[in-house]
């Protein structure tokens, strides 16, 4: 029984150690991608490159995404609000909890989803073929080549997919709240613009989805480049992609919310 326990844990403070180990080397390779995207500014064909395939191809799916996630939360509003007489406030309500929250949030989901498991399976195969490997002996820097447009890439198609996260969402919101509902075009559009604040709502919301960005993006490139080139290690750290990345998002959401929103 006591050597039972004490296996436990020996696991519980290996497993510790493992973890204060890889964020150390993430936290090295992070400065050392960012170091490397000054060659960047000699071929920025490889970032626009990578923008199309991490951004624009994720587009679709956020467009429908925000599309829907506007129109139920017009229908949730609008069944909360009717009974205390404040339907007229639907617009707000969805405009202020997209550009604040969903928009951010939902976006950064979606994006560990789709991209950041594509970045790491990318990445992780070219190590498992040993790509990266025949890089090197050709004097070809894999941080400049292969890592870097990806990770600036991401952060730069964060702010702009979740900017149209929101304001599709808003759409949706108006096509169920005005034509469907029968609510006020005048009201559903002018309160959000009175009471929706430039740099409070909409300019932090912007500074939260480059935060995700950075590090759902930090997490996947990492996990493709450090993960066991198999196809088990392959896939775990896919995998972790999508966790760790998720809970990442969701854990800064609410650390960023608590110093923006404070009063």
């Amino acid at each position: 029984m006591i050597s039972k326990i004490v296996d436990k844990i020996q696991y519980l403070g290996a497993s510790t150690l493992h973890s204060f180990v890889r964020l150390g080397r993430g936290s090295i390779f992070l400065l050392q991608v960012i170091a490397s995207g000054t060659a960047l500014f000699a071929r920025p064909g490889l970032l626009i490159k990578q923008i199309y395939s991490v951004g624009v191809q994720t587009l679709i799916i956020i467009v429908v995404a925000g599309l829907f996630v506007g129109m139920v939360m017009s229908l949730q509003s609008y069944y909360a609000l009717v009974d205390f007489g404040a339907e007229d406030s639907v617009g707000v309500m969805v405009a202020l909890s997209l550009l604040r929250e969903l928009g951010p949030v939902v976006t950064a989901l979606l994006f560990a989803g789709r991209a950041g498991s594509a970045l790491t399976a990318e990445i992780g195969l070219m190590k498992a073929t040993e790509q990266l490997s025949g890089m090197e002996m050709m004097a070809v820097n894999p941080m400049q080549r292969v890592i870097a447009p990806r990770f600036f890439a991401g952060i730069i198609s964060m702010p702009l997919l979740a900017t149209i996260f929101s304001a599709v969402g808003i759409v949706g919101a108006y096509l169920v709240a005005v034509e469907l509902l029968g609510l006020d075009y005048g009201s559903f559009w002018s309160q959000p613009q009175e009471k929706v604040d430039l740099y409070l709502d909409l300019y932090n919301g912007i500074i939260k989805s480059m935060v995700f960005g950075v590090v759902v993006v930090w997490i996947a490139v990492f996990e493709g480049y450090d993960c066991i080139p198999t196809s088990e290690g392959l896939g775990q750290a896919t995998t972790r992609t999508v966790v760790h990345g998720s809970l990442a998002v969701l854990f800064l959401d609410f650390v960023l919310t608590a110093l923006m929103f404070t009063r």
